[in-house]
């Protein structure tokens, strides 16, 4: 027998089966069994009001112009969102969060009431107590008590919200950070910016709708997940641009290669992607096909927009921006280029604020305080520009870590550090919004006396991603995507819009 006609026969053979196997009682009875289940599970859970009860928002999805605007469900006060993540958790307690109490402990030892119980990171038997390493006052009208750390943002005071009793339930730093931006502390699940661009698309069919931008000198401890699209479709993750050289590699024609010779590239490349979108039906083609598409516009709008030269000398001043150069201001400063331009979503991760004391950059009084030198001024700026420009009323800015630091000094394996430090806590933490409809001057949450923990006003990670989607215009809970078999959001089901902050 040929080939083919082995081919043919076994064709042929396991059509039979599959016939066979769809009249065979037995196979109905297995195969429907885990349906069947489901089906009652499913009437079950929505009899008790359960997580597929709710009412579902249905987002028009176009594989082939995945980034086109679209309206949300109600109509949001803010149209983008700029996140600045100081990765690594900035102490409260020497920015925000002020604690005369706890001066008068420092340097006794611990109370064991604060260490039964509970994970630390680092810390083991009995560490000592450890006052504010600043000196804090009250600023604007509101009153807010911000430290010396931060002179310039302390003129801002009346313009931002604080939360200041965020808790978490995740001590290290990567798990930590998915949380925050993916609503889980494992791999896998889409970031809230991926959502945010899946929900609403982008004002600019020439640059990504959502962008990244790092600096530090690394990439944040959970690496570029926090920034994927998990199970959405892989356009909606974010695209990172650099602020030095080339925004993106590989984003200038090489050598001997001319614009038209790149068009006609890209032309054939993506009709190769069509005969294959003919051939399998998989709406990814379609957006590797976008993709490819956006790359070829982003070789002259990216430049053009991530340029910060052509800024005028008192921007720059205002800013503290070091052209060619790699640094927050930068990155600070093209996130207000990119708003302006209709980006949808821009996340700034800035690496390096651990505050161990193990060494003098992870220390409170070494470390920290240059930290803040480098982004006191840029997000100063970034508030004034915005406001100057019409801007932040429409913009949503939001700035924190990913948990806070203890009361106490770390004494990593029960040594005391050799610089003044404190280790990671998940009991209280401060994260500040401004812009997007957010209250001005107003603070919402308190911790105790000595900032261990949340006593009123406690609020989660998934509390401010449910009030981050509720100023773009959606409903969390309705907010859905279908993937294995049930509706995933992005706030799974846990989450509350944080009304007391909302002007």
């Amino acid at each position: 027998m040929t080939r083919d006609e082995l081919n043919a026969h076994r064709l042929v053979k396991e059509a039979q089966e599959a016939t066979l196997r769809g009249l065979s009682r037995r196979h109905f009875l297995k195969e429907s069994a885990f349906g069947l289940g489901a089906l009652a599970m499913g009437s079950l859970l929505g009899s008790c009001g359960g997580l597929f009860s709710k009412p579902q928002t249905q987002i028009n999805y176009d594989p082939a112009h995945p980034l086109l605007p679209k309206s949300p469900p109600f109509v949001g006060k803010a149209r983008s969102v700029i996140y600045l993540h100081m990765a690594g958790a900035p102490s409260q307690l020497e920015l925000f969060d002020y604690k005369p109490e706890l001066m008068k402990m420092d340097g006794q030892d611990c109370p064991p009431s604060l260490l039964a119980g509970k994970k630390f990171a680092f810390i083991t038997g009995v560490p000592k107590m450890l006052g504010p390493q600043a000196v804090f006052a009250q600023h604007g009208q509101s009153g807010a008590t911000i430290s010396e750390n931060l002179p310039h943002f302390s003129t801002m005071a009346d313009e931002v919200s604080f939360l200041k009793a965020v808790k978490t339930d995740q001590f290290n730093h990567a798990p930590a950070q998915l949380l925050v931006h993916t609503g889980s502390p494992r791999l896998g699940r889409p970031s809230i910016g991926s959502w945010v661009t899946y929900g609403l698309g982008t004002e600019n069919q020439n640059l990504p709708g959502y962008v990244v931008l790092t600096s530090g000198g690394s990439f944040p401890d959970a690496g570029k997940s926090v920034w994927g699209s998990g199970f959405l479709p892989s356009v909606y993750q974010g695209v990172q641009c650099r602020s030095e050289g080339d925004p993106v590699l590989f984003i200038k024609d090489p050598d001997g290669m001319n614009r038209d010779l790149r068009k006609a590239s890209i032309e054939a490349i993506n009709k190769a992607n069509e005969q294959q979108y003919q051939e399998y039906n998989d709406p990814e083609i379609l957006s590797r096909i976008a993709q490819y598409e956006m790359a070829y516009r982003m070789q002259i709008a990216a430049p053009e927009v991530m340029n910060i030269n052509d800024e005028p000398a008192y921007i720059h001043e205002m800013y503290g921006t070091q052209p060619g150069k790699a640094c927050f201001a930068n990155n600070v400063l093209l996130a207000r280029k990119l708003v302006e331009k209709g980006v949808r979503y821009i996340q700034l991760f800035d690496w390096g604020w651990d505050a161990h004391g193990d060494n003098p950059t992870n220390s409170l009084n070494i470390g920290l305080k240059n930290k803040c030198r480098s982004i006191d001024k840029p997000i100063t700026a970034l508030l004034l520009d915005l406001k100057q420009r019409g801007l932040l009323e429409e913009t949503l800015v939001v700035w924190g870590g990913e948990f806070g630091r203890t009361p106490m000094m770390e004494n990593r394996n029960g040594v005391q550090n050799p610089f003044k430090g404190r280790d990671h806590h998940t009991e209280a933490f401060t994260i500040w919004m401004a812009g997007g409809g957010i209250k001005k001057g107003f603070t919402h949450g308190e911790t105790d006396e000595i900032g261990y923990s949340a006593i009123s006003g406690k609020v989660d990670a998934f509390d401010v991603q449910a009030t981050i989607l509720n100023q773009l215009g959606f409903n969390h809970e309705e907010f859905t995507y279908p993937f294995q078999g049930r509706p995933f959001r992005l706030t799974d089901v846990s989450g509350k819009v944080i009304n007391e902050i909302i002007a």
